[in-house]
C-alpha cells in the first residue's frame, strides 16, 4: 500500500473511477497502450481470408470524444505519476498525431519517438496502399519542456541491451507469438519483448509502473518478472482473467534480456 494505492493489483473498474482516490505524484511512470479509436463497427472480413479488423467497443469513439477522452486520462496521469517520471505511449497512424498534439498543448517534454517494427505484421490484402507494419511509441517526461530534468535513461542497460553500442529508436520485434497468448487472446496484445526493452532502460527495481488500459497485463506480467511493482486497470473481465492467469505463470524472457537483468545491479551502480 503507497498513501491508499494498492500496488501489485489488477483494478477491474473504469480508470477514471478508480484513479480519483490516489494521490498526486504516488506513480514513478506510465507505459499505456491506450484505445486507438481505429475499430470498424462491424469489424471487416473477406471469404478468401482469416484477415479481420478490429471491431471492440472500447476502441470506438467519434472523434470529438476520443479527443475528450484522450485529453482527460493523459491529465490523470500526469497527477499521479511523479514530476520528471516517464511515459510511454503506444499507438498508430489512427491516434499518435492526436496523442502528440494533446501532450505539445499541455506542453509535456518529448524525449524520444520510437517506431516498433514488425517484420511478421499482416499483409494488406486490398492491394491498394502498402502494408502497414509499425507502431509508434512516444516516451515524454512528465514535465514542462524547460523544467524537466533528470528523467530515468538507464544508458548502460539499453547499451548493454544492444551488443555494447547505443540504442537506436527503431525496435525489430514481432507481434506477440502464441506462447504468450496460451491464457487467451487480446486484439492488441503487446509482446513480452518490447515491454521488457521498455522497462528495463526507462525504469529503476522497485519503481511503481502504471497501466490504465492494461488489456492482458503485458506490462504487469513483465514488471513483475523485472522486479519492478506494478498497477495495472482494466474494465474488462475477460482480460483481467488472462491477466491474472498470466501472473501465475512463469514468463519466458529473452534471452538478452535475462543477461542484462542478470547485471542489472552491477551495471546501474557504475
Amino acid at each position: 500500500m503507497v498513501d491508499g494505492l494498492e500496488v501489485n493489483k489488477i483494478y477491474e473498474n473504469d480508470f477514471f473511477d478508480v484513479v480519483r482516490d490516489w494521490p498526486d505524484n504516488s506513480i514513478d511512470h506510465c507505459m499505456v497502450d491506450p484505445p486507438y479509436n481505429m475499430s470498424k463497427e462491424n469489424g471487416l472480413g473477406w471469404a478468401f481470408s482469416s484477415h479481420v479488423t478490429m471491431s471492440e467497443d472500447w476502441d470506438t469513439f467519434e472523434r470529438k470524444d476520443y479527443l475528450d477522452f484522450s485529453k482527460a486520462w493523459i491529465r490523470e496521469v500526469a497527477r499521479v505519476v511523479k514530476t520528471n517520471g516517464n511515459i510511454f505511449i503506444f499507438g498508430t497512424y489512427h491516434n499518435i498525431y492526436d496523442i502528440g498534439h494533446i501532450l505539445a498543448e499541455m506542453d509535456f517534454r518529448i524525449i524520444n519517438s520510437i517506431v516498433w517494427f514488425k517484420p511478421n505484421a499482416q499483409p494488406n490484402i486490398t492491394c491498394r496502399l502498402l502494408t502497414e507494419s509499425t507502431e509508434d511509441i512516444i516516451w515524454a517526461c512528465n514535465n514542462t519542456e524547460e523544467k524537466a530534468t533528470k528523467w530515468t535513461f538507464n544508458y548502460e542497460i539499453a547499451k548493454a541491451l544492444n551488443n555494447g553500442k547505443q540504442m537506436r529508436n527503431m525496435w525489430r520485434i514481432p507481434y506477440a507469438p502464441k506462447r504468450e497468448k496460451k491464457f487467451g487472446k487480446h486484439p492488441a496484445q503487446k509482446p513480452v519483448s518490447i515491454m521488457t526493452r521498455m522497462i528495463m532502460i526507462a525504469s529503476k527495481p522497485n519503481d511503481i509502473i502504471l497501466d490504465n488500459f492494461s488489456g492482458s497485463g503485458t506490462t504487469g506480467v513483465v514488471a513483475k518478472q523485472l522486479n519492478r511493482k506494478w498497477v495495472m486497470v482494466e474494465n474488462k473481465h475477460q482480460y483481467t482473467e488472462i491477466a491474472r492467469k498470466r501472473l501465475q505463470a512463469t514468463v519466458e524472457l529473452p534471452e538478452k534480456i535475462k543477461e542484462v537483468f542478470e547485471k542489472e545491479d552491477e551495471i546501474l551502480s557504475k
